[in-house]
């Protein structure tokens, strides 16, 4: 996994904080052979759209503050309506 510890530290309370659940790294991130790539993010969480997006966002903010202005992608579902991502992500995420 190519995050450092305060990384994964910081991810892992933010999602604490505005999902109240665990998250998951999947993408490039996960695979120490790989370079580059952005933060790839999935959240599992029985929000409605409007709480979903509302603490995406203030996640997003959150983690711009303190890692900084770094490409993170943050994929949140209720893990009713499953799309291909979803799944992607359930199969191939690591819990941090």
């Amino acid at each position: 996994m190519r995050l450092t510890s305060h990384e994964r530290d910081t991810i892992k309370a933010a999602s604490l904080r505005h999902f109240g659940v665990p998250v998951r790294l999947f993408g490039s991130r996960v695979d120490d052979a790989r370079r580059g790539g952005d933060i790839d993010l999935y959240i599992e969480a029985p929000l409605t759209p409007a709480q979903a997006f509302s603490s995406e966002l203030a996640m997003a903010v959150e983690l711009w503050k303190a890692l900084g202005e770094r490409k993170i992608d943050i994929v949140v579902s209720d893990g009713q309506q499953l799309q291909p991502i979803h799944l992607c992500a359930r199969r191939d995420g690591v819990w941090l």
